[in-house]
């Protein structure tokens, strides 16, 4: 983007180039969930790349140009500022169940079955995603999808009350098992249409998150038993679903605790975690999370997959459902720091990069809140985002748009604190105090925006993808190869102790941990688990109690999950298959947030930051 904004036609027909060449694979994979490469995959990027030119030339200020030049900040997804969508949304599922929707080509109307549900659910997604450059989730999927459990169930039972068979108890006996094999049937269709359907022109699944675990009625149980199931099994030549990105909400009293009604659904999440890394974990009792627990579904926090978090709200009601984030931009820690004598110079470069980047957001807003309802129908007009069904066409969005999110977010506060003291927060307890201090001062700043703009900002751990290669490349060539500084290909996201340094899983928890309390807007925690865990959910039951008793709001654990391709063997595997000697291997593995198999896919910085990764001792 830095380059466009220099000279931009010479740069981007040079872009052009390089993509039809194959010249510059970063350019053409930024994106890991998008093949570059296709036909739709380029002729996607193409058009990113021309809208980021028109962007950068007409909408943005010379202020923000100045600092994006200068690498200080990044406007994630300036490519869709033209078209003004807002970045995701945790979609009322049960809502448009139950009404009905129109996806723009025809009225669909409420399933009556769990089949016809999750077949409806997948098209909102597929229908929203087109909406929307960021992702699309369910905030409470099993309390949502509970009622059409329910439905089938009824409707077996008629049909067998109509049959000469047993007394009542049996017949509901037989339609629970029934309904039970319907259920299993539609989780494991809706895991391939994730998997299989495409939006934007055929360039990507959408990016999908579903978030579960506190429903303790018979239906809902059943529907996140089966769902698990499902995804236990995998697709189906046995590969690992990378969609949905799965989240199950840890709450003491309903499933963290022997016990608990939901216990049992918990240790099937352990050992599906363990099988194929989802699902992740939300800890609900977490201080910062509980404080919004009004005892009701919609109140419990959510999660999108990447790490995203919709909680605040200064204009209504202080729920995730039907809000998102709207835009948020990212400060350059590293360079800050580079440019500084030491922290006092820092603290006064980093509120000023700050001010500029509060400033550009909502130049943003502005922009977003001046298109119309119209040009983005079922977003609202189905009142997917709060509030839209009560929008005409012709209306404007800014009303509503209000509900949304504007984050600031920061990456490479390890290599930040290594330029300002020599160490990082995973050396030093002193650094560590040092670290803290710089996000807490990041956390007030944005708070105090939001109090004097009436607008919802928020700080976010910046899941960097494209980026976290982009900043180091630029600051190398200004500052050369400083150790553990810029001398390699990525700087490490946000307040993550980096991957290459070793520590214990324990450690790098307590260390993350106060971190996620900051970060209002999103965050996330990864432990790498050494070796195969598929038989060992007791390892990873401690670890998600360790996050748990240190205040995590939001973790994932990372193990290897390989597969040869000739024979399905599931297990590691290092060159060739232990079991039929074939070398054709899928290794799964995660990026900021979701899995990806295709590791041809992933951007330079994010192949050298995985081979990086330490495994974290326990």
């Amino acid at each position: 983007m830095n380059d466009l904004i220099k000279d931009p036609s010479d740069r981007l027909w040079r872009s052009f180039d390089d993509m039809l060449q194959d010249g510059n694979p970063d350019l053409l994979q930024e994106n890991a969930n998008v093949d570059g490469k296709s036909p739709m995959g380029l002729m996607s990027k193409f058009a990113s790349e021309s809208a980021k030119m028109y962007a950068a030339e007409h909408l943005l200020s010379p202020e923000a140009k100045e600092a994006i030049e200068q690498n200080l900040i990044y406007p994630h997804d300036l490519d869709f500022y033209a078209s003004g969508t807002t970045t995701c949304c945790q979609i009322p599922l049960g809502k448009l169940l139950r009404g009905g929707f129109n996806t723009g080509h025809g009225h669909m109307r409420e399933p009556q079955d769990i089949k016809s549900a999750m077949a409806l659910a997948s098209i909102i997604l597929q229908a929203n995603q087109n909406q929307q450059h960021g992702g699309q989730a369910f905030p409470m999927f099993d309390a949502d999808l509970a009622p059409y459990v329910r439905k089938t169930f009824e409707k077996k039972l008629r049909l067998l009350r109509e049959l000469p068979l047993q007394d009542d108890f049996d017949r509901e006996r037989e339609a629970w098992s029934m309904t039970e094999r319907d259920v299993y049937q539609a989780c494991e269709a809706f895991i391939h249409n994730a998997n299989s359907m495409h939006s934007r022109g055929g360039g990507q699944v959408p990016f999908i998150s579903v978030n579960y675990g506190t429903d303790t009625s018979e239906c809902g149980r059943m529907l996140i038993k089966q769902l698990l199931l499902a995804t236990q099994r995998g697709l189906g030549h046995g590969e690992t679903p990378i969609f949905p990105i799965q989240i199950f909400k840890v709450k003491s009293g309903v499933n963290f605790l022997p016990g608990d009604p939901n216990y049992d659904l918990y240790r099937l999440a352990l050992e599906t975690t363990a099988r194929r890394l989802f699902p992740n974990f939300a800890f609900l009792d977490s201080p910062f999370n509980k404080a919004y627990d009004r005892g009701t579904k919609e109140s419990e926090v959510c999660y999108m997959g990447c790490r995203t978090r919709v909680m605040g709200n200064v204009n209504g009601e202080e729920t995730a459902i039907g809000r998102g984030n709207l835009s948020f931009t990212t400060v350059n820690l590293v360079k800050l720091a580079l440019l500084s004598a030491g922290p006092e110079e820092f603290d006064r470069r980093l509120d000023e990069a700050m001010d500029v980047a509060v400033r550009q957001l909502h130049e943003r807003f502005r922009y977003q809140a001046g298109r119309r309802a119209g040009n983005f129908r079922f977003l609202y007009s189905q009142g997917v985002w709060r509030g839209g069904e009560h929008l005409q066409p012709h209306d404007r969005l800014g009303d509503v748009l209000k509900q949304g999110t504007l984050s600031v977010g920061f990456i490479g506060l390890a290599e930040a604190l290594t330029a300002l003291f020599g160490r990082h927060h995973g050396q030093s307890e002193e650094v560590q105090r040092q670290g803290l201090r710089i996000i807490r001062r990041m956390r007030e700043r944005m708070d105090r925006e939001t109090k004097e703009s009436g607008l919802n900002f928020t700080l976010i751990a910046t899941p960097a993808e494209g980026l976290s290669g982009k900043f180091v490349k630029k600051d190398r060539i200004a500052f050369g190869a400083i150790p553990g500084v810029t001398d390699r290909d990525y700087y490490t996201n946000s307040f993550h102790i980096p991957v290459y340094f070793p520590i214990k899983a324990a450690d790098k928890i307590r260390l993350e941990a106060p971190y996620h309390e900051l970060c209002n807007a999103g965050h996330i925690t990864y432990v790498e688990v050494d070796g195969s865990v598929i038989h060992n959910a007791a390892a990873l039951d401690r670890i998600v109690r360790c996050m748990a008793d240190n205040r995590i709001g939001y973790g994932s654990i990372n193990h290897p999950v390989d597969r040869c391709k000739t024979c399905g063997f599931s297990g590691i595997i290092d060159d060739r298959c232990p079991a039929c000697d074939g070398a054709q291997v899928e290794r799964i593995r995660r990026i900021t947030g979701y899995l990806v198999g295709d590791m041809d896919k992933w951007n330079s910085a994010k192949r050298a930051e995985e081979a990086d990764r330490l495994k974290h001792g326990r």
